[in-house]
């Protein structure tokens, strides 16, 4: 799998550079409004997992869809990490409902990065990430498994999906592809969290310390998984 040449006219570099940064401002102004109208009351229910419960649910669509939204616009954002959505997810939501709402926000967040790198290229992911960075992810350019292996890096913990999410844009895999990978291969994760932040509602303090250190060894070993698999990706690729 082979990354797509980058733009060499400097005026096309220039007007992408600008309708992605036109992007990122509207996606900033679209999640301050959003957290001004809602979650203001939200904080103030922090301590009333009741009341905050209540809350959400008087809302119906509006508060699903208000988090999906948010929860998509996290993914885009790049430097917004997402273990605190999944928490609030399983607090406000219940476990497996959370869980299915996080994974749908995601999804839609990745979905929308991939057709937006393929769209503006370089020029959008410089936004966030240096060339530099999204060339250290060495796996993307090896041929036949890359799939398989995006699948095993968004099953575990630990891994930079922020950023593998941004590169894959730039190989020729395919969107259904990509769709399947980030949908079913972040849900197990988004889970554990989702019932950390279920126990967390309900003051089960001695379950929610275990559910997290579970995510946090898990985080530790996916993260070394990563790094000697992308080392060994890059000694094949010298050779």
């Amino acid at each position: 799998m082979e990354f797509r040449d980058p733009d060499t006219d400097k005026k096309v570099i220039r007007k992408k550079r600008i309708a992605a940064v036109c992007i990122l401002a509207g996606i900033i102004l679209a999640v301050g409004g959003l957290a001004f109208a809602v979650c203001g009351p939200v904080l103030k229910m922090t301590d009333d997992p009741e009341a905050l419960r209540a809350y959400i649910g008087n809302m119906g669509l509006w508060g699903v869809g208000f988090f999906i939204l948010v929860t998509a616009l996290q993914v885009i954002s790049a430097f917004i990490p997402g273990g605190p959505f999944e928490i609030a997810a399983g607090y406000c939501f219940g476990p497996f409902r959370g869980a299915l709402l996080c994974d749908i926000g995601m999804t839609l967040g990745s979905v929308a990065v991939f057709l937006l790198v393929r769209r503006f290229g370089m020029s959008f992911i410089e936004i966030f990430f240096s060339k530099e960075k999204i060339a250290s992810l060495k796996f993307l350019k090896s041929s036949g498994r890359t799939s398989l292996v995006l699948f095993l890096l968004f099953l575990i913990p630990g891994t930079p999906k922020d950023i593998i999410a941004y590169a894959v844009g730039l190989t020729d895999l395919s969107l259904a592809s990509w769709l399947f990978i980030t949908a079913v291969g972040r849900f197990p994760t988004i889970l554990l969290s989702t019932l950390s932040g279920d126990a967390l509602g309900d003051r089960r303090y001695g379950l929610f310390a275990a559910v997290i250190a579970v995510i946090a060894i898990a985080a530790v070993i996916g993260a070394i998984l990563y790094r000697r698999w992308n080392s060994k990706e890059e000694y094949l690729n010298e050779k």
